[in-house]
């Protein structure tokens, strides 16, 4: 039955398989970008059947979604420790801050940027309104779409164009992104 815990698995078995096949498609995805990414390769590397995979997670498309949904939250939750306890622009520069060292640090991540096409980047990052309703959270900066798409902007900006070393872009977005909220 789903949802009942499995004796011999230790919990539900359902779960557990999600949980399997999403590890090993970001383990692929972490190795060998999102080209090394193919059901083939997660069933075998998961253990399990293509079916398997079909079954609980769905096609390419849909286990792909997953991975990077998965390390969009490790990303948020390590933004939301960071910002903790702080307001205005203070917490706005600090989340494009934490954001850069979180995304920067998830090799899921890393992979997806590495290899992802402009079309890719725009679907998944720059023009996904959950991403941005995410990072107007994160850096309570209210419901305006319009913001949060421009936070997540700036931080891709300072991804794949680096301003040299960590004082460098705290610099930048000191001088141009906190003026922004400091009046706000």
């Amino acid at each position: 039955m789903p949802g009942q815990p499995d004796w011999l698995a230790g919990g539900d078995r359902r779960a557990l398989a999600v949980e399997r096949i999403h590890a090993a498609a970001a383990d692929l995805i972490a190795r060998e970008g999102m080209a090394g990414l193919s059901i083939d390769r997660v069933a075998m590397c998961a253990g399990c059947s293509r079916a398997t995979v079909y079954r609980y997670v769905g096609g390419k498309g849909a286990l792909r979604e997953a991975v990077l949904a998965g390390a969009t939250a490790r990303i948020a939750e390590t933004i939301a420790a960071a910002v903790a306890g702080t307001t205005g622009a203070e917490r706005v520069a600090g989340a494009i801050l934490a954001a850069l060292d979180a995304v920067r640090a998830d090799r899921v991540a890393v992979a997806f940027l590495n290899g992802a096409a402009p079309s890719e980047v725009e679907r998944f990052l720059a023009g996904n309104p959950r991403l941005a309703q995410a990072a107007s959270s994160l850096t309570a900066t209210g419901d305006d779409p319009a913001t949060g798409q421009w936070i997540v902007r700036v931080v891709l900006s300072l991804l794949f164009w680096p301003a040299g070393d960590s004082a460098a872009e705290r610099a930048l977005v000191d001088r141009f992104v906190v003026p922004v909220f400091a009046t706000a």
